[in-house]
C-alpha cells in the first residue's frame, strides 16, 4: 500500500467510506494480504478507530496458490478455489483488493452473480482452446478528487 502517498481529503474519505461501509467480506490476493492485514492490525497512522475496527473485524479470504493456511486473525486461505468463489457469490457485499494474480484466479473483479465476467469464453479453432474476449463496459460516472484520484464506475454494456 506504499503507493498511497497522496493527501486524503474529506471528499475521498466519504467516497471510500460509502464503498466499504456495507462490505461483509474482504477478498485479497496473497501479496496485498501480506501488507494489508498487518498494516490494519497495527492501526495505520491517521485512521480513526472505527475504520481500523471495521477492517480488522471484517472476515477476509486470501487467494493464494502457495499458502495453505492463514497466520492472520479473521482470515482464511482459499483452498478449493472454485468452491470458495461459488461461496463468495452468495455474499451480498464484498470487496476485492488484489493484483493481477488474484484477478486472474477470480476471473473477473465484478460483483459475482450480478455481472457477467469481463472476458467472455470463446473457442479458438486453431488450438481448440478457450480464449477470452473483453466484455464491453459503459462508463456510468467519473468523479475526480482534489488529491489526483479519479473514481470510475463502469457497468457492463447491454447489447
Amino acid at each position: 500500500m506504499d503507493w498511497l502517498t497522496f493527501q486524503w481529503t474529506g471528499a475521498i474519505n466519504a467516497h471510500i467510506d460509502a464503498l466499504t461501509d456495507p462490505v461483509d467480506c474482504i477478498v485479497l490476493g496473497r501479496k496485498p494480504a501480506e501488507g494489508f492485514i498487518p498494516t490494519w492490525a497495527a492501526g495505520p497512522e491517521g485512521e480513526d478507530r472505527a475504520s481500523i475496527d471495521k477492517m480488522n473485524n471484517t472476515p477476509k479470504v486470501v487467494i493464494s496458490r502457495t499458502l495453505t493456511e492463514s497466520t492472520w486473525e479473521n482470515a482464511v486461505v482459499a483452498g478449493d478455489l472454485a468452491a470458495t468463489v461459488n461461496g463468495l457469490k452468495a455474499r451480498p457485499d464484498m470487496i476485492a483488493y488484489g493484483g493481477r494474480h488474484a484477478r486472474r484466479e477470480l476471473d473477473h473483479p465484478g460483483a459475482p452473480g450480478r455481472t457477467p465476467p469481463l472476458r467472455q469464453p470463446d473457442r479458438d479453432r486453431r488450438r481448440n482452446a478457450r480464449v477470452r474476449r473483453p466484455q464491453r463496459l459503459r462508463l456510468v460516472t467519473a468523479r475526480p478528487f482534489d488529491c489526483g484520484i479519479t473514481a470510475l464506475h463502469f457497468e457492463p454494456k447491454r447489447v
